[in-house]
């Protein structure tokens, strides 16, 4: 009898152990799903979260089959839950894996990466920069559509390759949640939103205001330790085939001295690297923005700056991706081959027309108040060229559909460009009113590339040694305000007021390509004003005072 007893109790015990475990495994579940971080041509990091489990293991292969195991580490986190890390070592360049996380009973579905290729493999790619996708209660999955119906689909559209295969990695220069401290908005609005595209293209992310500068970026994002000693992560450089990346904090203490003397220090070794054909770094905030004048950040002013000079001095054109401003605007440095992106709005509230503070710069040639991203395919080879374009979801008005509604593409290599050839005023006297600089129009048939700029200067005296009188650069496009201010400009003439009466003057002027590359300056032009025809003398009727 007692042994019958005995015989029930351990049945019921192990009735309520199973039990237990099968609601353990149950309850198990990813808080966080499976993302890719910090990609090398022979490693890569996988992360990913879940609410209980300390097994922090990956297997991966060449094939479905995996095959290949190798285990990470495990972080308790303040929420409770288990944050796993693993690096993947030793893997083939430019080369597609497989690979599914497990953690005791729970494992992810299998999912594909590729690796980087090396420089000197002279692999074309493709990569994406969206930014500001900080959740809008009025539009809380704008996200995820923009993930999902925008750069899944544009960059996979109808072909059976999955995105690993079409995009190379992702950057986003700030604002990824609405609040940095928030555990639930990293969890559910960023990776709840972005998971089928982070699984398999590494993301490389900066800080922006909205972040906080929270633990949870720093614990979320396995960034390169290559900046600032003391400020690891806030700065950091990392190379994908012939393209140098760099990530900047633009917030408070680290938006400083000692990172654009890091910057510096990063260029000059970029521009001695061979390997390197483009820099493209990214930042939050804007040094001008049109959209939104309150956002601008005179450290990003530096920034532009020094790399500026790289262009210049190296021959190595450049980008600086930003956000900030919710919506789109691409412009240029004038006098060097460095771009300005500003890759929002991926999610956050538009700033559109009419509602904020806003201005014309000379650099923008484009600006728009729409949702999209933006998509860079870079060429390696003997003739490097990137293209830049922009993808747009169009408005809460009107909406678009992946439309591209930009695109420019820069060549490592300059183009020759002509010299302009001058036509009017040439050593002539003109009234000092109206004065209209002619050169002969830019010849589709003699350049490589279509018209881009002209930039007219007017000296006084023909002393080229002081600042111009005045100067114009004018655009061949700009998109302001939902207009082009610039149609029907041929760039070949140009309106100069405010001259003196009875003086001498000088002027030259230069045309650039759309690739960004500048002619010669034409040899100084001489011209003179005469009396002005508003002088007193001129305004008199001769003989109307006698009554003639």
């Amino acid at each position: 009898m007692t042994h019958s007893k005995n015989n029930q109790l351990n049945n019921i015990l192990w009735t309520l152990a199973l039990f237990a475990i099968s609601m353990g495994a149950f309850a198990q579940n990813f808080t966080i799903q499976p993302y890719l971080q910090n990609a090398s041509p022979n490693e890569i990091y996988v992360l990913w979260e879940t609410s209980s489990g300390e097994e922090t293991t990956v297997a991966y292969g060449i094939t479905e089959t995996l095959g290949n195991l190798v285990t990470g580490t495990t972080t308790l986190t303040d929420q409770g839950t288990y944050l796993h890390e693993v690096q993947i070592v030793g893997l083939q360049r430019f080369t597609e894996y497989y690979y599914q996380v497990i953690t005791d009973g729970l494992t992810s579905e299998v999912q594909l990466f590729k690796t980087p290729p090396f420089s000197s493999d002279n692999e074309d790619f493709t990569f994406a920069a969206m930014s500001d996708m900080q959740k809008d209660n009025g539009n809380p999955l704008k996200f995820q559509e923009i993930i999902e119906d925008g750069v899944m689909d544009y960059l996979q559209g109808s072909l059976e390759d999955s995105i690993a295969q079409n995009l190379a990695l992702v950057m986003i220069p700030g604002d990824l949640v609405p609040n940095g401290q928030s555990y639930n908005q990293w969890r559910d609005d960023f990776f709840g939103q972005s998971d089928g595209l982070f699984n398999q293209v590494p993301i490389y992310p900066v800080p922006g205001n909205h972040e906080n500068d929270a633990d949870y970026f720093f614990q979320y994002f396995v960034l390169p330790e290559n900046g600032v000693e003391g400020e690891e992560e806030h700065q950091w450089v990392k190379d994908y085939a012939n393209m140098r990346m760099i990530g900047l904090d633009s917030n408070g203490p680290y938006g400083s001295q000692a990172s654009l003397d890091w910057l510096e220090e990063v260029l000059a070794n970029t521009c001695a690297a061979d390997s390197i054909d483009f820099v493209f770094a990214q930042l939050h905030h804007p040094f001008k923005s049109e959209l939104w004048t309150p956002g601008e950040n005179d450290f990003t002013g530096d920034v532009i700056q020094i790399l500026e000079d790289f262009s210049s001095d190296c021959g190595k054109p450049s980008i600086h991706f930003f956000g900030h401003t919710h919506g789109y605007s691409r412009g240029q440095s004038r006098d060097h081959k460095h771009l300005w992106i500003n890759v929002a709005s991926a999610g956050g509230a538009i700033d559109y027309w009419g509602e904020w503070p806003q201005f014309d710069y000379d650099e923008f040639t484009v600006s728009q108040d729409h949702y999209g991203f933006v998509v860079v395919n870079v060429e390696g080879g003997d003739d490097p060229s990137f293209t830049v374009k922009r993808i747009s979801h169009g408005t809460e008005d009107n909406p678009l559909d992946n439309v591209l509604t930009d695109s420019l593409r820069v060549k490592m290599i300059p183009n020759p460009v002509a010299t302009p050839v001058p036509t009017f005023p040439i050593n002539v006297e003109v009234s000092p009113e109206c004065v209209v600089l002619l050169a002969e129009e830019f010849s589709p048939e003699v350049q490589a590339q279509l018209h881009g700029q002209t930039h007219w200067q007017v000296f006084t005296d023909c002393d080229l040694n002081e600042e111009p009188q005045f100067e114009y650069w004018n655009n061949f496009e700009n998109q302001y305000f939902n207009e082009d201010t610039q149609a029907n400009d041929n760039l070949a003439d140009q309106e100069v007021s405010g001259l003196n009466e009875n003086s001498s003057y000088c002027w030259r002027v230069r045309y650039r390509d759309q690739n960004m590359d500048w002619s010669e300056w034409t040899d100084p032009i001489s011209f003179s004003t005469g009396p002005s025809l508003l002088s007193p003398n001129l305004l008199l009727n001769p003989g109307a005072q006698d009554g003639l």
